[in-house]
């Protein structure tokens, strides 16, 4: 098991996915952000189930990190509750890994 975390959030569009993306790797709280640009999602909201076209953010941080990347992604996002879901990443390549750590200052 590694310190590292995959962290997942949906946006309403390209524009508000692309902008939160680019803020946390400036901040130094990911290394990288995937937006996956087309993602059908299907939830019940306020007893209503409900569809919506969302982009998916992949992102890749650490666990120390998390607690800052969720207030800074929270305040960033248009959703009244976004989703911000943590995933452990359990192995991965060493030299990946290790390009993940330098990265992930939190400056």
């Amino acid at each position: 098991m590694t310190d590292k975390i995959v962290v997942f959030s949906s946006c309403g569009s390209a524009e508000e996915a692309e902008r939160i993306a680019r803020r946390l790797v400036e901040d130094h709280l990911a290394a990288c952000v995937n937006v996956i640009a087309s993602a059908r999602s299907f939830y019940r909201w306020k007893g209503v189930i409900e569809s919506a076209e969302e982009c998916l953010l992949v992102i890749k941080t650490s666990r120390d990190l998390f607690e800052r990347l969720r207030v800074v992604l929270e305040a960033a996002h248009s959703y009244e509750l976004p989703e911000v879901l943590a995933l452990p990443i359990v192995a991965g390549s060493p030299g990946y890994l290790d390009w993940l750590e330098g990265e992930l200052t939190g400056d």
